[in-house]
C-alpha cells in the first residue's frame, strides 16, 4: 500500500512538472533565450566576443516587457525600453570614471524610471529594463576613450533593437499556442477551485463554514478567485483577439463557457450553511462532494491534453449519479424553527452541480470538435474584455500626488539606490559596485510583503547561484560554453519570474555573474563568491530598511478599493436583476451585465490581494482585518446570490411568471443601491448608527439580518413555478447588501479611531 501511495505521488509530481514545463511561461522563457542565442552568438561571429557581450546586454534589458502578449501592440509594448535604455547606457559609460557624477546622475534617473510603475504591469517591465541597462553599465570595465563607450553603446543598441524585432516576430509565431496554454492555466486554476469549494461539502464540524465568520478556507476561496480574475484576464487578452479561425473561435468559446463555470460554481455552496446542520445530509453532501472533485478531475485531464497536444477523451456524463443520490425527506431546523425544505435545498444543490457538469461536457465537446462555439457571445466578448494596448499620458499627470503610491515609492527608490551606490564605493570591493544595485532593484516593491518575499528568495538564490556560477568560472569555459551558459540561465530566470522568484534568483545570479565575466573579457573570477554574497546581503538589507521610508501602507489604499468594490457590486446587481437578461445573449443589458460582472471580480480580488499584502505590516499601521474580512465575504456571498438569479433568469425562464417578479426585481435593485449605491454616504450613515448601538442607544437597523422565507412553504422547483425560490435569492441578496454597507461602516470607523489614536485628527473628531 505504502509503495502504491509513493508512487501515486511520484506521479502527480511528474504531472506538475510537466505542466510547468508546457506553460506558457516556460515557452515564454525558452523563446527570450533563444533569441538571446541567435543575436548575442551572431554578433560574435561577426564582431568578436566583447562586441557579443554588449549585444547581449541590450538583449536581456530588452527582454523584461517580453511576455505572452497580444500581437496588435507587440511591437510598441517591446520599443521603450531600449530607445530609453541606450542614452542612459551611454551615460554611465561616459561617467564610469566619475563616481561622484555618476551618483549623481543614477539618483535622478532611477528616480524617473521608477515613476513608469505608475503605467502599472505595463510599466513595471520597462522600468526594471532601464535600471538593469544603467547597472550592467556600471559591470563594464571603464572606456578608455569616447570611441570605445559611443561603441559599446551601438553594440548594445544593436542587440537590443535585434531583439525587439525577434520578439514581435516569435511572439506572432507562438500566438497560437499561447492561446492554448492560456487556457489550458485556466482551467486548471478552475479545477483547483472547484476542489476548494469541494471542501465546504462536509458536516458542519468539519470546517469553518465562510458564510458565519471569516476563516482559513475563505481566505483560500478569495486568493483562489483573485488568481483566477487574473489568469481569465490575460487569457482574453490574447484568446478574444481576431478569433476569426474555427480553432480561434473553439477556444474562445471555451473561455466564455469557463466564465459561466465560474458563476455556477459560486452558486453551487448557497444553502450549505443550512443543509449542513442537519446530519440526515451528511451523507448526500459527501456524495455531492464526490461528483464535484470528479467534475474538477476531468477539467484537469481536459488541461492536461490540450497542453500535450492530444485530442481530449469523452467524458462522463454525472447527472445520473446526482440523480441517484438518496436525499432525505423535509427535517426542520434542529431549534424547532420554520426553515425551508431541506430536501428541495438539497436538490437545488444537486441541480446546480449537474449545470457544472453540463458545462464541463460542452467544453469537452467544443475541444473535440464535436460542437460549434455560440458565436453571438464569442463577438460580444471580443474587444470589449481585452487590456488597452495604447499608451496614455493619464497614469504621468496623476502621478504627482504626495500620497500617491508610484511618486511615494520613485522617491523611495531613488533614495535606496544613492545609499547603496555611496555603501558601494566606500567598499573595499567597490569594482562591483553593481551588484548591490542590482540587489536593491530587484527586491525593493511598492509593498512590504513584496519586498520580504523578494528578499528572502533573492539572498537563497543568490548564495546558491553563486556557487554554481563560481564552480562554471573556476573551469575557465570556452566563449561557446558560457555562452550557452548565459543562454540556459536567461531562459530559467525569465520564465520563473513570474511563477516562482526563488528559481530565477539563482539563475539571474549565474547570468549576472557571467555576464560580468563575459564584459570584463576573462577576469579572474577570485573571491566573487563572498563578495557576491555579501554585496547581495547589502542590497537586500538596504532595500529592506528602505521599505519604511515614506511608505506607502496598504491602509492609505484600503478607503479606495472598498468604495470601487461596493460601487461595482451595486452596478453588477442593478445589470444582474434587469429583465433584459431575459432576452437573447447578444442584446447590449446582456454585454452590459458582462463588463459589470468583470468589474465585481476584478475589484473584488483588487481588495483581497492588498488586505492579504497588510498582514506582512506593523501591526500599527494595518487596516481593520476583522471587518475587511466580513466585507469580502459577503461580496462573495452576494455575487453568489446575483449568480443563482441570473442562472434562473437564463436557465429557468420557463418556469417564471414575468409579471409576479419584475416588481420585486426592480425593487431589489433599488434597495441594494440604496445601500451602497454611494459608498460614502451610506458608509457614514451606518456609521452613525454603529456608533450609537456601541454606546448602548437604540436603533431599529444597526446591522439588519437576511431575511430567510420562513412558515410560507416553498414549492418544488422541478415541479412548479420557481418565482417564490427567486423571491427567497432577492431577499437574502437585500439583506447581504445592508451587511457590506455595515461592514463598510466599520471600516471606516476603525480608520478614523487608528487615525484618532496616531493624532491625526482632533479628538474630538
Amino acid at each position: 500500500m505504502q509503495t502504491l501511495s509513493s508512487a501515486g505521488g511520484a506521479a502527480r509530481r511528474t504531472r506538475k512538472a510537466l505542466r510547468i514545463a508546457l506553460s506558457h511561461y516556460v515557452a515564454n522563457g525558452l523563446s527570450v533565450a533563444f533569441g538571446l542565442l541567435l543575436i548575442s552568438g551572431g554578433l560574435h561571429l561577426w564582431l568578436g566576443t566583447v562586441a557579443g557581450a554588449a549585444a547581449s546586454v541590450g538583449v536581456i534589458v530588452a527582454s523584461p516587457p517580453d511576455m505572452a502578449a497580444p500581437r496588435r501592440g507587440k511591437f510598441l509594448q517591446m520599443l521603450p525600453a531600449p530607445l530609453i535604455s541606450m542614452p542612459l547606457f551611454f551615460v554611465v559609460q561616459w561617467l564610469h570614471t566619475a563616481p561622484l557624477q555618476l551618483g549623481l546622475v543614477l539618483v535622478p534617473l532611477t528616480f524617473l524610471s521608477f515613476t513608469l510603475m505608475a503605467w502599472g504591469k505595463r510599466g513595471i517591465p520597462i522600468a526594471i529594463a532601464i535600471m538593469l541597462a544603467m547597472i550592467f553599465s556600471m559591470a563594464t570595465p571603464p572606456p578608455t576613450d569616447l570611441h570605445e563607450a559611443l561603441e559599446r553603446t551601438l553594440h548594445f543598441g544593436m542587440g537590443a533593437g535585434l531583439y525587439v524585432i525577434y520578439a514581435t516576430v516569435a511572439n506572432l509565431a507562438l500566438n497560437a499556442r499561447y492561446r492554448v496554454q492560456l487556457i489550458a492555466d485556466v482551467l486548471l486554476a478552475l479545477s483547483n477551485l472547484m476542489r476548494t469549494e469541494a471542501r465546504q461539502f462536509s458536516a458542519k464540524d468539519e470546517t469553518d463554514d465562510v458564510r458565519d465568520a471569516p476563516a482559513p478556507m475563505l481566505g483560500q476561496l478569495l486568493t483562489q478567485q483573485a488568481a483566477l480574475a487574473d489568469q481569465i484576464q490575460a487569457a482574453r487578452d490574447i484568446v478574444l483577439e481576431s478569433p476569426r479561425t474555427p480553432r480561434r473561435q473553439r477556444l474562445a468559446g471555451m473561455l466564455v463557457i469557463v466564465l459561466e463555470m465560474r458563476d455556477h460554481l459560486l452558486a453551487s455552496e448557497l444553502d450549505l450553511d443550512v443543509l449542513r446542520t442537519h446530519p440526515d445530509h451528511a451523507a448526500p453532501l459527501g456524495e455531492m462532494r464526490a461528483v464535484l472533485e470528479l467534475i474538477a478531475d476531468d477539467l484537469t485531464r481536459l488541461a492536461d491534453s490540450l497542453l500535450f497536444g492530444r485530442k481530449p477523451h469523452s467524458i462522463e456524463d454525472r447527472r445520473p449519479t446526482l440523480s441517484a443520490i438518496a436525499i432525505p425527506t423535509y427535517t426542520g431546523r434542529p431549534d424547532g424553527l420554520a426553515a425551508p425544505n431541506t430536501a428541495v435545498l438539497a436538490r437545488g444543490l444537486a441541480s446546480r452541480i449537474g449545470h457544472l457538469n453540463d458545462e464541463v461536457m460542452r467544453l469537452t465537446a467544443l475541444a473535440r470538435g464535436e460542437r460549434e462555439p455560440d458565436l453571438a457571445v464569442v463577438r460580444a466578448n471580443w474587444q470589449m474584455f481585452v487590456s488597452p494596448t495604447a499608451w496614455s499620458w493619464r497614469p504621468f499627470l496623476t502621478l504627482w500626488n504626495w500620497d500617491a503610491p508610484p511618486l511615494r515609492h520613485a522617491i523611495r527608490a531613488a533614495l535606496a539606490i544613492a545609499a547603496g551606490y555611496s555603501i558601494a564605493v566606500l567598499l573595499p570591493w567597490g569594482s562591483h559596485d553593481y551588484w548591490i544595485l542590482l540587489t536593491i532593484v530587484v527586491v525593493l516593491r511598492g509593498s512590504l510583503s513584496q519586498t520580504l518575499e523578494r528578499r528572502n528568495a533573492r539572498v537563497a538564490g543568490t548564495m546558491l547561484g553563486c556557487v554554481l556560477a563560481v564552480g562554471l568560472l573556476s573551469t575557465h569555459p570556452t566563449a561557446l560554453v558560457l555562452l550557452l551558459s548565459v543562454t540556459c540561465a536567461q531562459a530559467v530566470a525569465h520564465g520563473f519570474a513570474v511563477r516562482r522568484y526563488l528559481i530565477t534568483a539563482v539563475a539571474a545570479t549565474v547570468l549576472g555573474l557571467v555576464q560580468a565575466h563575459q564584459l570584463y573579457a576573462g577576469a579572474s573570477p577570485t573571491f566573487a563568491l563572498v563578495e557576491r554574497i555579501a554585496d547581495t546581503l547589502i542590497g537586500a538589507a538596504v532595500a529592506w530598511g528602505f521599505c519604511y521610508v515614506l511608505p506607502s501602507w496598504e491602509r492609505s489604499q484600503i478607503p479606495a478599493l472598498v468604495a470601487r468594490t461596493l460601487l461595482a457590486q451595486a452596478r453588477h446587481a442593478r445589470l444582474a436583476l434587469g429583465l433584459g437578461q431575459l432576452q437573447a445573449v447578444d442584446t447590449s443589458p446582456e454585454l452590459e451585465w458582462r463588463l459589470a460582472r468583470k468589474e465585481a471580480f476584478d475589484s473584488l480580488s483588487a481588495l483581497v490581494q492588498a488586505t492579504q499584502r497588510s498582514l506582512s505590516e506593523p501591526r500599527a499601521v494595518r487596516p481593520p482585518i476583522e471587518p475587511l474580512e466580513r466585507l469580502q465575504a459577503h461580496s462573495y456571498q452576494l455575487l453568489a446570490q446575483l449568480s443563482a438569479v441570473k442562472s434562473m433568469l437564463v436557465l429557468r425562464r420557463d418556469r417564471l411568471t414575468p409579471s409576479e417578479i419584475a416588481g420585486p426585481l426592480a425593487r431589489t435593485a433599488e434597495q441594494i443601491q440604496a445601500a451602497i449605491g454611494d459608498p460614502a454616504s451610506a458608509s457614514a450613515k451606518a456609521a452613525k448608527a454603529v456608533e450609537a448601538a456601541e454606546a448602548g442607544e437604540a436603533i431599529a437597523e444597526v446591522a439588519p439580518r437576511v431575511r430567510v422565507a420562513g412558515p410560507i412553504p416553498l414549492p418544488d422547483p422541478f415541479d412548479n413555478d420557481i418565482s417564490p425560490w427567486l423571491l427567497r435569492r432577492l431577499d437574502l441578496a437585500s439583506g447581504l447588501a445592508l451587511q457590506l454597507r455595515d461592514d463598510a461602516a466599520r471600516i471606516l470607523l476603525a480608520e478614523k479611531e487608528a487615525e484618532t489614536i496616531a493624532g491625526l485628527l482632533p479628538k474630538e473628531a
